[in-house]
């Protein structure tokens, strides 16, 4: 199967980052931003995000890292009573409060504080197994969603926190869609250790590897997410002579569309189509890690179609946002 590329996508490149990442600062954080940087080089991301937890006292720190290929986005681990969130994008100092808790109804100020900047306020590790890791506010208060969240001290680069923020995430797809307001997914390293970052990231489809083209691209869900930079995914959807990539919408005018997937770098894995009935076809990899899959489908079978790509003991390798369907 062709790998099939959208106008859009002619248009724009894609770029790799990690946007949960902690140095020396943070709780947990063995790591200069110096070091951090070097690494985000080494396995080949083009932006990072500094999210330290609720300071913004090391971004000058972090800037002076940002320059020729890779880019610092200032941010910050806002870690509130029941739940965290990463508010990226925001001005250099800015600090957003963070001692408040869901029954305090004040969250809504600060997020709007990081919005007013051009930031974007993202749900962090929503199932996170710990005291106020768990998030207790609605999806609906952010622009992203953090589906897929590092390895930390376990070492597996996928859990069942994980697991279960993507089928909440997934569950409430379709719903979001129809309303007008779906809330697209991100993955980050939530790095605190050596080896961490980019275990996952964010590729992302922009115009250039700016702080606006990038967190728009992001907040559009014109993004997927890989487990390591090994893996890589290509994904449209095709109908009468037009098409859509990821976080794109395509209008099939009734006629039947064809979903396709090329996949590269993840060795007798699998590759699975979801839909707002689950999952509506999957296909195994053979031991190059190299292959395709396509899937026919309509508006009226459902508002969307996504993809998962799965390693062969079944933790997840990649996935994307969704293309819709009208």
């Amino acid at each position: 199967m062709p790998d099939r590329v959208t106008k859009a996508e002619r248009e724009r490149s894609w770029f790799r980052g990690d946007c949960h990442v902690h140095s020396t600062v943070s709780t947990g954080g063995e790591l200069t931003p110096e070091q951090l940087v070097r690494a985000a080089r080494a396995v080949g991301l083009d932006f990072l995000a500094a999210t330290e937890h609720n300071t913004s006292e090391t971004h000058e720190a972090w800037s002076r890292h940002s320059a020729g290929d890779l880019l610092v986005i200032p941010g910050q681990e806002v870690t509130t009573l029941t739940g965290h969130w990463l508010a990226l994008g925001i001005e250099p100092r800015q600090r957003i409060e963070w001692r408040y808790g869901v029954r305090d109804d004040r969250i809504g100020r600060w997020v709007d504080d990081v919005r007013r900047v051009g930031g974007l306020c993202v749900a962090a590790h929503p199932h996170a197994p710990y005291p106020s890791g768990t998030l207790m506010y609605p999806y609906q208060a952010f622009d992203v969603v953090e589906v897929w969240n590092g390895p930390w001290t376990s070492g597996a680069p996928w859990q069942a926190d994980n697991e279960a923020a993507l089928a909440e995430w997934g569950r409430g797809l379709a719903a979001g869609i129809h309303q007008g307001r779906w809330l697209p997914a991100m993955g980050n390293s939530d790095t605190r250790l050596e080896g961490q970052i980019g275990i996952p990231h964010t590729v992302v489809s922009a115009k250039e590897p700016s702080t606006a083209a990038l967190l728009s691209a992001i907040r559009a869900g014109r993004s997927w997410i890989a487990g390591s930079a090994t893996a890589q995914l290509s994904f449209t959807v095709s109908a009468d002579g037009r098409s859509a990539g990821i976080g794109e919408r395509l209008a099939t005018v009734g006629a039947p569309a064809l979903a396709g997937a090329v996949v590269h770098g993840v060795p007798s894995g699998t590759v699975s189509f979801h839909t707002e009935r689950g999952e509506a076809y999957r296909s195994p990899l053979d031991a190059s890690g190299a292959g395709s899959a396509e899937l026919v489908i309509g508006a009226a079978d459902s508002a969307f179609v996504r993809v998962e790509v799965r390693h062969r003991e079944g933790h997840m390798a990649a996935l994307s946002n969704p293309v819709m369907l009208d």
